[in-house]
């Protein structure tokens, strides 16, 4: 008796995996391309090239750029640069940015159900290691990116406030109003972290039985209702630090004249 095989076809070569509708996959993947390039070309620019100008800083208005503002007189390149590395660290080892950049630059893979380019990143695989060697093991630094990030948040929001004070008065100006809308979306995005909702309270099995649990667990719920926005805080937010930068620069230029006054003023 003999018992014949059969097999489904394109078992051994499946084709490529698609979806209804997918034809347009890589708008989103190379949207995001083109919006981390346009970043990283003006904030590479204000921050390096445009410190001796000292556009960065106009009446009671500093670019969250160059906060804190830190100035020595044996450095001889942007003081920028001694905090940008900060907020730089913190967003390049962010789980969101992670997977926005592994699929719009290395498109790997480029999007959902999409199979990776020949050619691509996958010939690669024989000699990927995870994330164990240079840059990539940088990552796992991110909760202690996250840290320094606080630091310079709070130091933000001082900026913030001392922005609607200026000549030993109350000052409100479209200026003020845009920093504080900018560390707003900084803290949603700051506070909506993965790495800040595990450290609050993921890695608690019991939160009756830890020290200040109902605390923690209350921090934790209000965390966890903020995080599935962690990509739109983080976009928002991208897009909100360089346009104040900007702005601060347009005052400073004398783009809109001398427009600060006493207590009302761009």
């Amino acid at each position: 008796m003999t018992v014949e095989r059969l097999e489904a076809p394109g078992v051994r070569n499946p084709p490529p995996r698609t979806m209804p509708g997918r034809g347009d996959w890589w708008v989103q993947p190379v949207a995001i391309a083109v919006g981390f390039t346009l970043f990283i070309i003006y904030s590479t620019i204000s921050v390096v090239f445009l410190d001796s100008s000292h556009e960065w800083q106009a009446g009671p208005y500093l670019s969250p750029f160059y906060s804190p503002l830190l100035r020595f007189g044996w450095w001889p390149l942007s003081s920028a640069i001694l905090v940008a590395w900060v907020p730089l660290g913190f967003r390049a080892t962010c789980y969101y940015y992670r997977k926005a950049y592994y699929r719009s630059f290395f498109w790997d893979p480029p999007a959902c159900a999409i199979r990776e380019p020949p050619g691509g990143i996958a010939h690669l695989r024989t000699r990927y290691t995870g994330e164990r060697r240079l840059p990539w093991i940088l990552n796992n630094f991110h909760r202690f990116f996250l840290y320094l990030a606080l630091i310079v948040l709070a130091i933000l929001w001082f900026d913030t406030i001392s922005a609607f004070y200026w000549k030993g008065g109350l000052y409100v100006g479209l200026g003020s109003i845009f920093m504080l809308l900018n560390v707003i979306l900084l803290t949603g995005y700051t506070f909506s972290c993965h790495a800040l909702r595990h450290l609050v309270g993921g890695s608690v099995d019991c939160f009756s039985c830890s020290f200040a649990g109902h605390q923690r667990h209350a921090v934790w719920r209000a965390v966890s209702r903020i995080n599935p926005y962690h990509g739109t805080f983080a976009w928002f937010s991208l897009v909100s630090v360089a346009a104040v930068d900007l702005y601060i620069r347009l005052v400073a230029g004398g783009v809109f004249g001398h427009c600060i006054g006493t207590h009302l003023g761009c």
